[in-house]
């Protein structure tokens, strides 16, 4: 074993969430990215077999903050909310788009409550102590309020009689209306990021895969459009696609005419080749997109 964990000397290490959602979501990302590995049974380390300085661990997402904080791992992908409830010092250098939820104040249904300050001086139960203190401290600044800490399981938390009310993350929602429980206040949003620490020697490195994750991201997300329009008629549909800089545009023979291609977002293709149809484009065309480079975030 020994032996395996010095194969790490001198590599580019990169956290990985071990199991969860967001794993769920990551690993298949790593290899759409050529992020490629050999991970034998039982072990949370495998060295990458397509960029053969890097080298991954997988931790609980709730840790990779902290391991990249104090520079054990170079880089990772955990979500927002647990770089701001560990304090990390971290460099955040994508969102990611995906992982998407809010951390919010959660009360029984039955309780009818309406108000967050209703809850002032009550009794809160939340596996994230840090953010549920820092928002209470700017209603409750003689902070009356009881926060108690728990690991898991914090929806029923009320229903054992341990709180009166809950901080926990919402996704769809499911978990906490099984329990009996609503939202109250979303006290912050969200997402999956990727991060660095800011004095790793590989930042070209992590440049290197933020722009990977954000190719693969947007192709995931967007579609290609190409469309012939009127060359009168450009204007208009120029609203429909602007695209990212702008659509890029073609003669045809017919010189009154024009040829236009645009990234449009695939969660709203069908509506906009409905209004594209709409304003007298012909011969739409729909591509999937592999992978692409754009400047900044386009997700």
């Amino acid at each position: 074993m020994a032996s395996i964990w010095e194969s790490l000397e001198g590599k580019c290490i990169f956290a990985v969430p071990k199991k969860g959602r967001l794993c769920e979501k990551v690993l298949p990302l790593l290899t759409c990215i050529d992020v490629l590995y050999v991970r034998k049974q039982r072990l949370d380390i495998a060295i990458c077999t397509t960029l053969p300085n890097l080298a991954l661990v997988f931790l609980p997402t709730h840790d990779i903050p902290l391991y990249t904080s104090l520079g054990r791992v170079d880089m990772g992908i955990t979500g927002s909310d647990l770089v701001r409830e560990t304090q990390s010092k971290i460099d955040v250098i994508s969102n990611l788009g995906f992982g998407k939820c809010r951390l919010s104040i959660q009360v029984p249904q039955k309780d009818a409550i309406k108000d967050v300050n209703d809850l002032i001086g009550k009794r809160l139960a939340t596996s994230f102590p840090y953010c549920t203190r820092e928002y209470f401290k700017r209603i409750d600044p003689k902070e009356t309020t009881i926060i108690s800490t728990v690991s898991g399981s914090v929806e029923v938390s009320c229903a054992l009689g341990l709180s009166d009310a809950i901080v926990d993350l919402i996704e769809t929602g499911e978990t906490m209306r099984a329990a009996g429980l609503e939202e109250l206040q979303c006290i912050l949003e969200s997402e999956a990021v990727f991060i660095a620490n800011p004095n790793s020697k590989y930042k070209d490195l992590a440049q290197k895969i933020s722009k990977r994750l954000n190719g693969v991201l947007t192709a995931q997300n967007f579609v290609m459009v190409e469309y012939n329009i009127p060359r009168k008629n450009f204007e208009e549909v120029k609203k429909i696609t602007p695209g990212k800089t702008s659509p890029t545009i073609s003669p045809l023979d017919n010189p009154d005419w024009m040829a236009v291609k645009v990234m449009i977002p695939k969660n709203q293709s069908n509506k906009i080749l409905d209004e594209l149809e709409d304003v007298g484009a012909k011969d739409i065309v729909v591509c999937a997109i592999q992978n692409c480079r754009t400047e900044g975030h386009y997700y």
